[in-house]
């Protein structure tokens, strides 16, 4: 079976590209938390003159307060403004964002997901159990929240249907060592997996490091049948390597009793010659002394 490129689904991806990340605007922190100090003690200094100008000071101060913002490393804040997007905070530390926008973190570290061993069927129409790590991570907030429901729900199920898409167009193992299996694991192979999951899962803002298959099995109710399959395809194939080494052996033997002039053989006993050393050689049991008691 020759390789086959898988056609990837993507039109949901491009009806879904409304929202890209951009940098939401903010100040230093500490900045701003000292400028708060400031409007505290100027709200301390009124209270005593008049009870009306402290009031809106006090308000103003803890509307003010709820603007303060920490960001780890490898984290992100979405910040959204009564129902719009105004943009995401990716740099780590300490700031003051728009106090009225709702906060929203979101994790940019790297992730795992390893899936369950899958039963699907392979391209000759084998029951297999197939299995993948998938390593990944966010790199556009935006879509991760607001492009899909759950999107660590996403990359899990997605995941799961290119593993299976994979599984279904190739082979769980070729006689043929040029052909593309799944059993061999190449370098194409995984970065056909790799392409399909990253055009899967680019709607969500999902970046696919890498892919690796970490299952790969036969169904149990194959498993038996096809273990004697590949040991008599085994055999097969190393008694044509004896036969042909075998072969080679006494065509140089022959040769080279014919230069030296060792001995003369007639066609008769050459074929005689042959097949004792053909026997000798394929032969899995120990080699018998033959005795030519012919008549000179």
């Amino acid at each position: 079976m020759n390789a086959l490129e898988l056609t990837i689904q993507t039109d949901f991806s491009k009806q879904m590209e409304n929202f890209k990340e951009n940098n939401a605007w903010r100040t230093n922190g500490f900045l701003f938390l000292a400028l708060q100090v400031v409007i505290l003690l100027i709200g301390l200094f009124f209270s005593r003159v008049s009870i009306f100008l402290a009031v809106p000071i006090a308000i103003a101060f803890f509307v003010c307060m709820s603007g303060f913002l920490v960001i780890k490393p490898n984290q992100a804040c979405v910040l959204v403004f009564f129902g719009q997007y105004i943009g995401s905070v990716r740099e780590a530390g300490f700031h003051w964002v728009n106090p009225f926008a709702a906060k929203e973190f979101v994790s940019l570290k790297v992730n795992n997901f390893h899936s369950h061993n899958l039963k699907v069927n392979d391209a000759q129409g084998n029951p297999i159990e197939i299995g993948a790590v998938i390593v990944w991570r966010v790199v556009e907030t935006a879509k991760a929240l607001f492009d899909v429901e759950d999107y660590v729900s996403f990359v899990a199920i997605q995941s799961e249907t290119a593993i299976r898409s994979l599984a279904s167009h190739y082979p769980y193992d070729s006689e043929n060592e040029h052909e593309t299996s799944l059993r061999r694991q190449s370098d194409t192979l995984l970065d056909l997996l790799k392409s399909e999951l990253q055009a899967r899962l680019e709607v969500a803002g999902i970046e696919i490091i890498e892919a690796r298959l970490s299952h790969l099995a036969y169904a149990p109710e194959i498993a038996q049948s096809m273990l004697r399959r590949q040991q008599a395809q085994a055999i097969i194939a190393a008694r044509q390597k004896i036969v042909e080494g075998a072969v080679g052996m006494v065509q140089m033997a022959l040769s080279s009793l014919s230069k030296q002039g060792i001995v003369e053989l007639d066609e008769s006993k050459k074929a005689a010659m042959v097949n004792n050393l053909l026997v000798a050689l394929i032969s899995e049991q120990g080699m018998q002394p033959v005795v030519n008691a012919g008549s000179n």
